[in-house]
């Protein structure tokens, strides 16, 4: 375990642990799928969500490296689509881009434990949003409870890389014995804490058993514990 002092910061994950991402991906896709057929049948009688998402991660891993910008990368998956189905379409692209973030950022559902706990936290904490994703707390409505947010596109590395934790650090003002940080992946959220000395809270909603190595500070099935659990480390 990780050294603990007075807890003072609490930052979060995104994706997976405030709100569904892939359920607003999926939907967000869906509606750039539809848009793409009424403007070209053709294009999108070749093509699916499956394999746009697909594109997508293929893309992204030819261009890291290059770019860390999630926008950039979809826009450019778009293009890649519409070249593979062999109607590239520049206008086009970017016009499903558009179509896409618009729904990417406006639909975003949040997971029904995230604002009650948030709402039960931010008097007593500064709270952090530190996330690989890129969904801006003003999209969902929760910019009046993050005193901090830090997006990976913005600096080129992500988690677990350290250097994304002691940059959330420096923007909290504490050390890390102050901050616990909490996240529903292993790999990226528990590892990269456990590797910057800090302290982890794993959120496993469906009770996952893992035999990874990679083991949090504390685990939870559900945010509601989070206040809870927080009152028992200090006590």
């Amino acid at each position: 375990m990780n050294d603990i002092g007075r807890i003072r910061v609490v930052s979060f994950d995104g994706d997976g642990t405030l709100w569904d991402f892939d359920k607003v991906m999926r939907h967000s896709l869906g509606c750039t799928w539809r848009e793409l057929e009424r403007l070209d049948p053709e294009a999108a009688k070749a093509v699916d969500i499956e394999r746009m998402i697909r594109i997508r991660n293929d893309v992204a891993a030819k261009l890291r490296g290059r770019t860390a910008n999630l926008e950039a990368i979809r826009l450019e998956a778009f293009r890649q689509t519409l070249v593979d189905v062999g109607r590239p379409d520049e206008t086009l692209a970017c016009h499903l881009n558009e179509v896409y973030l618009q729904h990417r950022f406006e639909d975003v559902e949040l997971f029904s434990d995230a604002l009650p706990t948030l709402r039960a936290l931010h008097r007593a904490y500064a709270i952090g949003l530190l996330s690989n994703g890129n969904t801006y707390p003003r999209c969902v409505g929760l910019e009046e409870f993050f005193d901090f947010v830090v997006f990976s596109q913005d600096y080129g590395f992500e988690k677990p890389d350290p250097r994304i934790f002691e940059i959330a650090l420096q923007q909290a003002g504490c050390s890390n014995r102050e901050l616990v940080h909490v996240g529903d992946s292993l790999d990226t959220d528990v590892g990269g804490a456990r590797n910057s000395g800090i302290a982890s809270v794993w959120l496993n909603r469906t009770r996952l058993e893992t035999t990874s190595t990679v083991r949090p500070d504390f685990e939870i099935a559900s945010l509601l514990e989070l206040p809870q659990l927080l009152q028992e480390v200090e006590g």
